[in-house]
């Protein structure tokens, strides 16, 4: 049998050992030395002037004065002396100095920083949560925080073919319910399900041309793209409506009603047109089928030929105007006219 053990090299009581107390403390001292290893420097050349019971330091290759010779060793000060343990390949020692704490691991000729012993690839990660075959990185945290280490910083999503998906997936208690990606393609999508196995696109982005479409229409009195309002075709027409002059509502208005037909636009212009005949007496007034705000333009088409005809409009106000016709020689006409009238609806 070995008077050492056979990994930490500790001495071994014998039997009919006088003096076993001294065996016994060497090796209580070489385990005090290794177990929680706790260096004061790494590559240490010079010894201390005044080392403290306890210290140790791991050795560079060449040390000098009470260090010669013993390049590489753990050098340990016990009350008066100088220990010297060869370290072993796999221990892990600490530094704490005034630089900050840092950990290495002995790769059989030198300590090298504890991450550079660490396998190139593992099969998987999780923190605070378990991974498996798939998830191979699995994090249960409040928040993740990806951060620069110089400039800038980049989340790379990469997938084999185009038939493939690299997007980022939103879920509810683990069912999904939107997916911004190049899913299935190389165009640029964001889609929402509300039971996951059926999918709508919201906006598709067109990988060759950057164009942006909305597949099931956009609601275009709130959706914005750089500032401005995004117009679907359900509506450019449509009710037209504005707020503190700004147009909220669709591009063009049409309607009518037994006061003729009418336009309104969204920069505020409204057209009204009819068509009747004109009294021979009092006249005819036209109530327009839409209201106007502010003045009101008023203009009159014969709907003959046959002789000039003159008009006159009294009492117009912003919903209505009184229509006198005239003949050159200044008498009252009864005659089928068109009417228009243009002004602003607000």
């Amino acid at each position: 049998m070995s008077d050492l053990s056979a990994r930490l090299g500790l001495p071994y009581l014998m039997p009919a050992q006088a003096q076993k107390h001294v065996t016994h403390n060497e090796a209580l001292t070489l385990l005090d030395l290794l177990v929680q290893l706790n260096v004061q420097g790494f590559g240490a050349e010079t010894p201390p002037a005044m080392p403290l019971s306890g210290q140790v330091w791991a050795l560079g290759p060449a040390p000098s004065g009470a260090w010669v010779g013993q390049g590489g060793q753990l050098a340990f000060w016990n009350d008066d002396t100088w220990l010297f343990v060869p370290p072993q390949t796999g221990w892990h020692a600490a530094a704490v100095t005034a630089q900050g704490a840092e950990l290495r691991l002995f790769d059989g000729a030198d300590w090298v920083a504890a991450a550079a012993g660490m396998p190139d690839t593992l099969p998987g990660l999780g923190v605070n949560a378990a991974f498996d075959a798939t998830n191979r990185l699995a994090v249960a945290s409040d928040a993740v925080l990806l951060t620069h280490d110089g400039a800038g910083h980049q989340l790379k999503i990469n997938k084999a073919t185009v038939a493939d998906t690299a997007s980022l997936l939103f879920q509810t208690g683990w069912s999904g319910r939107a997916e911004m990606g190049t899913a299935g393609n190389d165009d640029f999508s964001i889609k929402v399900s509300a039971d996951e196995l059926t999918w709508h696109d919201g906006l598709v982005i067109n990988r060759m041309s950057g164009k942006v479409s909305a597949p099931n229409g956009l609601d275009a009195h709130t959706v914005t793209l750089d500032g401005s309002q995004v117009y679907a075709h359900e509506t450019i027409l449509g009710a037209v409506s504005q707020s503190g002059g700004v147009p909220t509502g669709a591009i063009i208005q049409r309607g009518s009603n037994a006061n003729g037909s009418f336009a309104r636009f969204a920069d505020g212009t409204q057209i009204c047109w009819h068509g009747f005949s004109s009294s021979t007496s009092a006249g005819v007034t036209w109530t327009y089928p839409a209201a106007f705000s502010g003045v009101v333009r008023v203009s009159l088409t014969p709907n003959s030929t046959s002789e000039a005809r003159v008009a006159t409009f009294s009492g117009r106000t912003e919903t209505s105007v009184l229509v006198h016709l005239f003949a050159p020689d200044n008498t009252r006409l009864s005659h089928f006219v068109e009417m228009t009238a243009i002004g602003s609806w607000y």
